[in-house]
């Protein structure tokens, strides 16, 4: 028996398995053999299109079985598939000339990439979406803002988002880009020179016009002048370097709901049935976010796995590299496609408790006003560090009584009763003036808002339409 891959079965949508399934595979390389031929024959060669109507008409009549029994006998993989394409059309044996397995694997594999990589782009593009409705919704909304995991300054919810949004943008552009530029290896022979393909054809001139029109039909609009067997390898870590840029606001996301969550300032969710724990039934675990987090972790294995594996193959190429990419190029895209569905879950589906984050916020107010006390001071003519040390000691003191189980905050009481502060006339009322503007410690949060939305929604416009990948089958 074989076991079925986990984020295949579990994580990833049909699309995606679709691309990498052996199916799918085998359909794109035998509509890579098509075009060769059909490139072939406008060039000159004396094939019939009976010949290829019969191609075309079994290019999804695939046998597995078959396949695999003329594969135990010839231990090559490619030899087995192209037996068993031209035992079901009935068609003469037409495919592979002049070209060497790495002709049909390497562009096969850059295709899966290409398709694959246009799906997750627009599922990304989704996400950017909603951080940016996320961040306009919760503009408004004020929050106690953290820095290692300690109350630091007031935020709004909204900003968060827009933090998030920030990161996806700069990294989505980039992966935009590597997919626009992302080469088709083009029919380069067993070491790159096209010597068997230019004798085939008669000449360089429509050896290239070949390798043009193929690339043409897949979508391609580079292709690689001069590579060995295989393309470079490094062209697939910058891609999974791409995908681990991308997640990376999605793990911040995910980490964030499971802190504010422990807090119950958030909930990513909890639908009616849905079971927490099997022995605590009371709890609403951040199950979906931890899975993100988890995601983001295989991300980062397979990065490594991609940057070791472009060691250099032995002169114009080997084979060394083929089992880690059967693992790794899948993998990475399965796992993008859960962590773009999983978040896009999560965001539709997340609620917030602003009763919470109001008595959260009002708690520890006089703390994360303290940078506003010590302007204050400073205006009225206490040296800067002189307040800054007489705010910090009773700070440090109300915290600390705090911890022990005080219930209230009364640092504006302890700071306006201090002696210096006094003789500079800074009072309770004052200080409490300034705890009550609490639009005042925002800064330019909302304004921040406001300017990356007017500059990510030009970008979404041109991206409305969704993925519009090239049908090639």
């Amino acid at each position: 028996m074989t076991n079925p891959n986990i984020l295949s079965l579990r994580y990833a949508t049909p699309e995606i398995n679709q691309i990498f399934s052996q199916e799918g595979k085998i359909q794109l390389e035998r509509e890579l053999w098509v075009q060769v031929v059909k490139a072939q024959k406008e060039l000159g060669l004396d094939i019939s299109q009976e010949d290829i109507d019969k191609l075309e008409r079994a290019k999804s009549d695939i046998n597995l079985e078959q396949i695999q029994e003329i594969e135990t006998r010839t231990r090559h993989d490619i030899k087995a598939k192209i037996e068993s394409y031209i035992q079901t059309s009935g068609a003469s044996e037409i495919i592979h000339m002049a070209l060497t397995s790495r002709d049909l694997t390497d562009n096969v594999e850059l295709i899966q990439n290409k398709l694959a990589g246009e799906i997750i782009l627009n599922k990304y593009t989704n996400i950017l979406r909603e951080f940016i409705n996320k961040a306009k919704e919760y503009s408004n909304i004020v929050i106690c803002a953290r820095t290692h995991h300690q109350p630091a300054q007031p935020t709004t919810l909204g900003n968060r988002f827009a933090n998030y949004a920030q990161e996806l943008f700069h990294h989505l552009k980039a992966y935009e880009q590597t997919l626009i530029q992302l080469p088709f290896r083009g029919i380069k022979g067993p070491v790159g020179t096209q010597v068997d393909m230019t004798n085939l054809l008669g000449s360089k001139e429509k050896t290239k016009e070949l390798e043009q029109k193929v690339a043409n039909h897949f979508g391609f609009t580079k292709i690689l002048t001069s590579t060995g067997q295989v393309y470079p390898r490094s062209i697939d870590f910058q891609l999974i370097a791409n995908l681990n840029a991308l997640a990376m606001p999605l793990d911040h996301l995910a980490t964030d709901i499971r802190l504010m969550a422990g807090f119950d300032l958030v909930t990513e969710g909890f639908k009616k049935g849905q079971v927490g724990s099997s022995a605590m039934p009371h709890k609403r675990n951040t199950r979906s976010s931890e899975r993100d987090c988890g995601f983001a972790i295989l991300l980062k294995q397979y990065l490594m796995g991609a940057a070791m594996n472009t060691m250099m193959p032995f002169e114009e190429g080997d084979v060394r590299c083929s089992a880690p990419r059967r693992v790794i190029l899948p993998d990475a895209f399965y796992t993008s496609d859960g962590i773009c569905e999983t978040s896009l879950r999560v965001l539709n589906e997340m609620g917030i408790y602003e009763k919470k984050i109001e008595q959260e916020l009002n708690h520890y107010l006089p703390f994360l006003a303290s940078t506003s006390f010590l302007m204050h001071a400073v205006k009225l003519g206490i040296g800067r560090e002189e307040a800054h040390e007489i705010i910090k000691e009773y700070a440090v003191k109300e915290a600390l009584e705090q911890m022990q189980g005080k219930t209230t905050n009364d640092l504006i009481q302890k700071l306006s009763e201090d002696e210096t502060f006094k003789q500079y006339n800074i009072t309770k009322e004052s200080l409490q003036a300034i705890l009550d503007n609490k639009d005042a410690f925002l800064g330019r949060a909302k304004d921040q808002i406001t300017e990356l939305t007017s500059e990510i929604t030009p970008y979404l416009k041109t991206r409305d339409n969704g993925y519009q990948g090239k049908d090639i089958l």
